[in-house]
């Protein structure tokens, strides 16, 4: 299967899971293919034939535009070397969450989380530790006779009471005597609840000292601004004393490159809830791309406080 094809699947099925899409992003450099809402839960979304395709810088990118974006990275991939991912199998790459297509149906349209994640040694499944020694209790059972039902030590009976996951084999026997309840589905989208070894990011925020015009104006309307890395846009901006007041800017001359990436900017801030903004080098004539917000530096440069800033949007809305 072509990616082309692969991503038309994947535009479709999340469609079918009523998803709101983006417009694919076409422009390099980028880290994500789409993004995705559906209610309150948001995606960036990297489609690949074989995940090995994807490098740390990007999977670092994917997850810096995660936490400005309050958005869940994620890739949908069909392959690791010569082998096919295993369906209801989340791996990790790079601080990235992967999953075949026939995991993200499941997960999407049949809305059954996975139970099972990759790591070095094998598969694994997260247990409840406190239900598991919660019923052991009940049933009055010791830590050895557990550790001799389900073949393992009484120390890692210990272990799982206290956190560590399971085998597949060992879930599997927990499972058989326990039931369902036993595991815990991965919560791949939830950065505190899940149990698949996310380091946790580096603060590798780059400098907003000034020397870029866009930079300095937004740090004089009141934002703090993220300069990113393979997006379509330049930089996610947080208005210093509304966090959930977000920005998405780029900053050129308005050249038919600066127009269809205006026009992907402003298909991203629909589904991620976030205002678009593209600054122009001199005068613009039009007040917007469909639904990126147009400002000449004319504009700005009339501009001497964050009010003002306000004025001129809501003038352009």
């Amino acid at each position: 299967m072509s990616r082309e094809v692969l991503i038309n699947n994947i535009i479709s099925m999340l469609l079918d899971a009523g998803f709101i899409v983006s417009d694919r992003c076409v422009i390099r450099p980028k880290s994500f293919d789409m993004a995705a809402r559906r209610e309150e839960q948001i995606f960036l979304i990297k489609v690949l034939g074989n995940v090995d395709a994807l490098n740390r810088q990007t999977g670092m990118a994917m997850q810096d535009l995660g936490i400005h974006l309050n958005a869940n990275p994620l890739v949908i991939s069909l392959r690791t070397r010569d082998k096919n991912l295993e369906p209801g199998v989340v791996y990790l790459r790079h601080g990235v969450p992967v999953i075949s297509p026939d995991t993200a149906y499941d997960l999407f349209i049949e809305e059954i989380p996975p139970l099972i994640y990759a790591a070095p040694g094998g598969l694994y499944v997260p247990i409840d530790g406190e239900y598991l020694s919660k019923v052991r209790e009940e049933l009055k059972w010791s830590l050895g006779k557990l550790a001799m039902l389900i073949g393992v030590s009484r120390r890692t009976v210990s272990k799982y009471e206290n956190g560590m996951d399971a085998s597949i084999e060992v879930a599997i026997r927990l499972e058989e005597l326990f039931g369902p309840k036993i595991t815990i589905p991965i919560g791949i989208f939830d950065r505190k609840a899940a149990k698949i070894g996310i380091d946790s990011l580096e603060n590798k925020q780059r400098s907003t000292q000034g020397g870029d015009e866009m930079i300095d104006a937004l740090n004089r309307f009141g934002f703090i601004v993220h300069p990113t890395d393979r997006a379509p846009f330049q930089a996610v901006s947080e208005h210093s004393s509304d966090s959930n007041r977000i920005l998405i800017t780029g900053h050129s001359q308005l050249t038919k490159t600066a127009i269809k990436r205006a026009k992907i900017m402003g298909s991203i801030g629909h589904v991620t809830k976030t205002q678009s903004i593209y600054f122009v080098d001199g005068k613009v004539k039009q007040k917007y791309v469909e639904e990126t917000i147009l400002i000449g530096k004319n504009e700005i440069d009339s501009i001497d406080g964050p009010e003002a800033f306000d004025e001129l949007l809501r003038g352009k809305m």
